[in-house]
This record gives structure tokens, C-alpha cells and sequence, in this order.
């Protein structure tokens, strides 16, 4: 019995797939795995796998942020430090808010953003204060480095990743990562609920609880190890 329910679940998680893609079965494009990613649509089972397509096809992936909200400016790929090559990535300058300074980015992590942006972040933002996000203020996101204390790189010497540390809402008000993340308030709960948000839409995030490292700031990364903290 065992045998056959296994043989079930394999004839389906292979079989359903591959009737999508010979166009046996119609389904939503947001339900299709082999449809482009579509950031405006809220995310599902098929998201991760549709953003993981991302990293080795560039051209799908600027179709991708040309039907998002973000403003960006394709990058060659070129090597900007020894050992620090980078590989399909952009500028990130703007989106439905602004940051402090635009950033290099690899497109699949633009891509994580602008579905944080608006499935996460900003309902987050209307939920606690009704209002906006209108800033973000970040402390970059590439640097060729290793990561602390260990000999593997980090995401950040590929551009994957990008270092939050605070919000400005529309009315001017400041939300510090370091400041209000200890406390019980509307901007605690505010950040905890931004901090979960991007658990869902990223690789990888690391925040406060995390380490000191971290204690002032949102690491948020789309490497290969899935990790919220």
C-alpha cells in the first residue's frame, strides 16, 4: 500500500507539471509554473520556484520587473572587485516608494522585493499606522566580503542581498530598526510583521534576534540556504 501511495504522489508531482507545460491541463498563469512570475499577483505555492527561474535567465527576469512597480536600470555584467563578480543584476532606483540611495541589486532579489513591497510591507504600514511606507533607508548592498568569523562569501559580495534599517511613512515619521524593535508598540509589532513578511518572500533574513550583528538592521537575502531569524 505504501508503495502504491508513493507511486501516486511521484505520478503527480511529475506528472502535473509536465501536462501544464504540453498545455494539457489550462490553468491560471499565476498557478502555471512555467509562466513568468507576476509580482502583482499574491504569492502562492509556485512563487519560490518561479523567482529560483529568474537567476539564470536575465531577459525573464527584466520582463518580470518591467510588469512591477519598480524603476530600474539594467546592469552589464562586469567585475567590480577580485573575486566579486557580478551576474544579472540592476539598479534598483525607486518603486511605489523611495529609498535613500539606489542600489545594486541581482535582479531575482529586485524581483523578492517588489513582492514584499506590495504584498507585505505596505498592507503591514496600512494595517499599523494607515498609511504608506514612503522611504526606505538601507546601508547597501554590495560589498565584497566575506561573511564574519567564516571563509564563505557573503551575499552581499554578489549583490544578493540588502541591509534595511529603517522606514519613513508618508506623514515623515521615523521607524528604526534599532530603536522600536525591543519595545511593544505599534512600531514593534509593525517591524515584526515586516520582519515575517520578508521570511516569506525572501531566501534568507536575519534580523535583531538574530545577533548583535544584526541587532540594528534587516539582512534579507536570496542565496541558496532558506533561513528566518
Amino acid at each position: 500500500m505504501g508503495r502504491v501511495l508513493l507511486m501516486l504522489v511521484l505520478l503527480v508531482l511529475i506528472g502535473v507539471p509536465v501536462a501544464v507545460h504540453q498545455q494539457w491541463l489550462d490553468v491560471p498563469p499565476r498557478w502555471d509554473p512555467w509562466a513568468p512570475l507576476d509580482t502583482r499577483d499574491p504569492p502562492n505555492l509556485m512563487t519560490s520556484y518561479k523567482l529560483r527561474r529568474l537567476q539564470d535567465d536575465p531577459a525573464m527576469c527584466r520582463q518580470v520587473l518591467d510588469m512591477s512597480p519598480l524603476r530600474y536600470a539594467a546592469l552589464d555584467d562586469s567585475t567590480p572587485a577580485a573575486n566579486c563578480p557580478l551576474r544579472n543584476t540592476v539598479r534598483v532606483q525607486a518603486s511605489g516608494l523611495k529609498f535613500n540611495s539606489s542600489f545594486i541589486a541581482t535582479c531575482p532579489l529586485a524581483a523578492a522585493f517588489a513582492l514584499f513591497e506590495q504584498h507585505h510591507l505596505q498592507p503591514a504600514a496600512h494595517e499599523a499606522f494607515g498609511q504608506p511606507v514612503a522611504l526606505i533607508e538601507h546601508v547597501g548592498s554590495f560589498a565584497c566580503r566575506r561573511i564574519a568569523g567564516s571563509q564563505r562569501q557573503s551575499e552581499h559580495a554578489s549583490a544578493n542581498a540588502l541591509d534595511i534599517v529603517g522606514f519613513r511613512l508618508a506623514d515623515g515619521r521615523r521607524i528604526s530598526v534599532l530603536r522600536a524593535w525591543p519595545g511593544n508598540g505599534d512600531e514593534a509589532r509593525f517591524l515584526r510583521r515586516v520582519h515575517e513578511g520578508a521570511c516569506a518572500s525572501f531566501n534568507s533574513v536575519l534580523g535583531p534576534e538574530y545577533n548583535a550583528a544584526h541587532r540594528d538592521h534587516f539582512h534579507m537575502d536570496m542565496g541558496r540556504f532558506r533561513m528566518c531569524r
